[in-house]
């Protein structure tokens, strides 16, 4: 099992081979487009991520102490940005995910690339991925 930074630094390495942002975009579209589609009994307005201007649902579980994320978008590029946060943040423990530095999404340049728009929306899904975390923390340390 790979940590979040090891998670991250793959993304890294994946975006810096490409110069062109469009090219970017177009990795982050195949990204998007390779993500299996989520469950259509997940796709509730409960599960529906305030704050961006798609609609992007994120359904997480939690099982066996690690949270395992699943989320789409009707966008092509937001639904990208979602497959990126899941791929780095899905089957980690709360404390990993709240404990985390999200570096990647800097130093492949998405933070300067998106509209004001879509990174509203990027730093929406973070907050809604954290919030699950931090209820999954909660709910755990209340049980013992």
């Amino acid at each position: 099992m790979k940590t979040i930074d090891e998670l991250q630094d793959e993304v890294i390495d994946e975006f810096s081979g490409l110069d062109d942002w469009m090219d970017k975009y177009q990795l982050l579209i195949d990204m998007g487009s390779e993500q299996k589609e989520l469950n259509p009994k997940y796709k509730t307005e409960q599960n529906l991520i305030n704050g961006c201007q798609s609609r992007v649902w994120l359904q997480a579980d939690y099982t066996d102490g690690k949270i395992l994320f699943q989320a789409e978008s009707d966008a092509l590029i937001v639904k990208g940005i979602i497959a990126l946060l899941i791929r780095v943040l899905s089957n980690h423990t709360p404390d990993e995910i709240l404990n985390t530095n999200l570096y990647f999404i800097d130093k492949i340049g998405l933070s300067q690339h998106l509209s004001p728009t879509r990174s509203n929306g990027l730093a929406a899904m973070i907050k809604q991925i954290r919030l699950y975390a931090l209820a999954f923390k909660t709910k755990e340390e209340t049980k013992i």
